[in-house]
């Protein structure tokens, strides 16, 4: 047998015993994501059942929380009291935090139901403030990594954090610009509208 001949007899039976092991390496590879990925989802649904039931324990001035359906740990109620001293004072906000099935590597997102008028809430509701945002910098520079989500923040921290929002917005980046024109520029006008909206959530 010449030697381009016995090189590829080399390079094919080289092949063959090379192809199990790769083929084996692909399945213990992903055999391993998948079982990293059920072990983040159990801790955050492990994690997300601790923290509702301290909130039902132990229940914390300004907000309430639960479970939209008892089948889903992912999807939350929250009921934010208006903050005294605040336009918001009287008011009862219903709304919902939905969290990420990598929780708490990732932050959940929080919508107002209930209609509110706020620099820092879109016309959708949707809450923008720092603690909410993915965790890393800012690539527009108006926040600090460390203002950013952190894994260590809980339920707890993020609504006691919205509360404070309330009373005092963000001017630096607002996420509904006309009620941060309007609060600048004629907060006799804004505070009859957010009154408005107080007494919307009275009715219900």
């Amino acid at each position: 047998m010449n030697v381009r001949l016995k090189l590829a007899e080399l390079q094919k039976s080289r092949k063959r015993r090379l192809l199990p092991i790769d083929e084996s390496s692909e399945m213990v590879e992903q055999q391993h994501r998948t079982e990293l990925h059920k072990m983040s989802f159990d801790q955050s649904r492990l994690l997300l059942q601790k923290q509702l039931n301290d909130l039902t324990k132990n229940p914390v001035d300004g907000f309430s929380a639960g479970l939209v359906d008892e089948s889903n740990i992912y999807k939350w109620q929250v009921f934010i009291m208006g903050p005294p001293s605040s336009p918001y004072e009287g008011g009862n906000f219903r709304a919902e935090l939905i969290f990420p099935k990598d929780y708490p590597l990732c932050p959940p997102t929080m919508r107002f139901i209930s209609r509110i008028l706020h620099p820092n809430i879109d016309r959708e509701g949707n809450v923008c403030i720092s603690i909410l945002h993915e965790p890393g910098d800012d690539r527009f520079g108006y926040e600090k990594a460390s203002e950013r989500w952190l894994p260590v923040h809980t339920v707890e921290t993020i609504l006691i954090s919205v509360i404070s929002m309330l009373s005092d917005p963000n001017f630096d980046s607002p996420a509904n610009v006309d009620a941060a024109k309007l609060y600048r520029e004629n907060p006799t006008e804004y505070k009859r509208q957010v009154a408005r909206c107080v007494r919307e959530t009275e009715e219900l």
